[in-house]
């Protein structure tokens, strides 16, 4: 499998650089992990989040393509039902022909109902726009109906979906699962027997809730107070009554210590982040993902403008340490050219 990370971009209040900083010092970073032997980026998408949270991943995509030459960039994910399936197309095809086919596009649904409002789409039909998103996504692809089109022959296409009803569907459309639960495996290969694919053709890929340091204990107190920030933005953004998000009420959540590491669970990694060492990382990861055909997994590069310094070390363990440890588990990425 490849092993990446995950760039949200997020820049909260209480540790706010200039925008044009943050972007140039991420761009830095990856360039650097590339150089290191990241095998991938990934990118996500969120609108009207106070912390400028990354809106447009398709536009940042294409200046991760302008500066590197080997990694995969992917996107995890774009909120599809937002736009129309060619504008999707068309973008993400600019992408791959700038990066000379290395995208990996993956789209989701989302929950946000202001997201929904600003961009006048039905958020009760967001599951049924994403599988149609996705069918026309790949037939604009197919018939050469977006121009100019993409340089890889049959571009990856990754659905970022939850629970069985969503595993089946990405089965149904022959494409790819962007969601790390091995509970999940059967019936996504149930949906790509039932839409007359072959279920040895199942892939996964997903984000682990990790992060690397040399001393994890030290880590864990310096990143304490940016995931108390992320989780409970999350919280808030996720708890929005009517459509409107309920008002900030700063020491909601304590910025505590993040519980020591414990076992994962029989399915899926689970969701409280772990700083770990690398060998904890590894040992963890490999009993995890051992026997599922994981394509991809990425790793944060930041949580929530954590110390550049914790970040940079991070990326260097994934790119030196974790990535190599991990080739030979999972599935190994098809060809796409």
């Amino acid at each position: 499998m490849r092993v990446g990370i995950y760039c949200d971009l997020r820049n909260p209040p209480a540790w706010r650089r200039p925008w044009d900083t943050l972007y140039a010092r991420t761009l830095e970073r990856i360039v650097e992990a590339e150089r290191l032997g990241i095998g991938s980026v990934w990118l996500t998408e969120h609108h009207l989040f106070e912390d400028g949270y990354l809106p447009q991943p398709l536009t940042f995509a294409a200046a991760i393509a302008a500066r590197t030459h080997r990694v995969r960039i992917g996107t995890a994910i774009m909120l599809a039902p937002l736009r129309p399936a060619l504008a999707i197309a068309e973008e993400a095809a600019v992408v791959d022909i700038l990066s000379s086919g290395r995208l990996e596009l993956g789209i989701g649904a989302g929950y946000r109902v202001p997201e929904y409002e600003a961009y006048g789409a039905d958020v009760t039909r967001r599951f049924e726009l994403l599988e149609e998103r996705a069918r026309e996504i790949r037939r604009l692809w197919q018939e050469r109906i977006c121009m100019p089109p993409p340089i890889q022959a049959h571009p990856p296409l990754w659905l970022g979906v939850m629970g069985p009803r969503g595993a089946e569907m990405a089965g149904r459309l022959g494409e790819g699962l962007l969601w790390l639960d091995t509970a999940l495996l059967e019936p996504y290969r149930r949906g790509l027997a039932a839409g007359g694919h072959d279920p040895a053709s199942a892939r996964m890929s997903g984000l682990v809730n990790v992060i690397l340091a040399d001393d994890p204990e030290s880590a864990r107190d310096r990143i304490a107070p940016h995931l108390a920030y992320q989780n409970e933005s999350y919280r808030r953004y996720a708890n929005e009554a009517g459509g409107v998000a309920r008002r900030h009420r700063p020491g909601r959540f304590a910025a505590d210590k993040p519980p020591p590491p414990v076992q994962p669970l029989p399915n899926a990694l689970p969701p409280k982040l772990h700083v770990l060492s690398c060998h904890e990382a590894i040992d963890l990861l490999r009993g995890w993902l051992a026997d599922a055909p994981v394509v991809d997994i990425f790793t944060w590069d930041s949580v929530a403008g954590m110390p550049d310094d914790l970040a940079d070390r991070h990326v260097e363990l994934v790119a030196t340490r974790l990535a190599p440890a991990l080739a030979s588990v999972g599935a190994a990425p098809p060809s796409q050219t």
